[in-house]
């Protein structure tokens, strides 16, 4: 599932083609929205928020989260989208541009005025632009509120937006912490500074990483790493499932040695 990074990197590209532009068609490919027409409707910024993107419009916001699969391109006039037509969503033409999307299993068009609703329940986006210390500090207090371990309570993005399973996996290597370890037994504080310090760190790289490496392989700690040797200490890196009880049942990857079990 693509995280914070990720859909920001998204708003940017798609910020550059449709800010301050005057949509001159809309074709919506999902029932609830097969009448809408866009035509006319000047977009006045495209951001993200968390998972979250939002084409907010003088009138109306085109509000749309990925997923798993989801992606948004930007195409030449013409030219056709790399993905299979019956997954197309929404195609949006400007002047210059066609903008696609695929695969996105939330796309809704929402009254300007009434947009953010659609992320109200979202805690603090680790990249939004306004990030202070009382942002960072309500951070803490929801993480600690899930009762949740650690390992499921960076997924919940009603404590912190943006964050998903590669970061929380990385999040616990380098704090050293097994992802079962009780929210209550943890410095929250110092946690929420590192997400935001990675988050902000990979916002513009295509590629991102943990470990400093930007070869294969060696990008993350433990992300995608189960079964072979920690980078760290060679010991083999154990994956398993965790969150069920908690509806956020991921897989998730750590280290024994450098992150013990309390």
């Amino acid at each position: 599932m693509p995280e914070g990074d990720t859909i920001h990197r998204a708003a940017v590209r798609l910020g550059a083609v449709m800010a301050g532009r005057e949509l001159i068609r809309s074709d919506f490919r999902v029932p609830a929205l097969a009448t809408a027409d866009l035509a006319g409707e000047r977009i006045e910024e495209v951001r993200s928020v968390g998972k979250h993107l939002l084409m907010r419009g003088e009138r109306w916001t085109i509000h749309s989260h990925a997923g798993m699969d989801g992606l948004w391109h930007v195409l030449e006039p013409g030219r056709r989208a790399p993905v299979a037509t019956h997954t197309i969503r929404v195609v949006l033409a400007t002047a210059e541009h066609e903008i696609v999307g695929s695969s996105l299993p939330v796309l809704e068009l929402l009254p300007r005025e009434r947009d953010w609703d659609a992320v109200a329940h979202l805690g603090p986006d680790l990249l939004d632009p306004a990030w202070d210390d009382a942002m960072a500090a309500e951070a803490a207090r929801r993480l600690r509120a899930t009762g949740a371990p650690v390992g499921v309570a960076l997924l919940d993005q009603r404590a912190v937006a943006g964050l998903g399973n590669v970061y929380r996996g990385e999040l616990c290597f380098l704090r050293g912490l097994h992802p079962t370890t009780p929210i209550a037994e943890v410095a929250v504080e110092p946690l929420v500074a590192l997400a935001r310090r990675l988050m902000v760190a990979n916002r513009d790289r295509v590629e991102r990483t943990f470990t400093g490496d930007t070869r294969n392989g060696r990008r993350t700690w433990v992300y995608g790493r189960g079964g072979r040797p920690c980078l760290r200490c060679g010991t083999r890196i154990r994956d398993a499932m965790l969150g069920m009880e908690d509806g956020m049942l991921r897989q998730v990857q750590w280290c024994p040695r450098c992150q013990p079990e309390a």
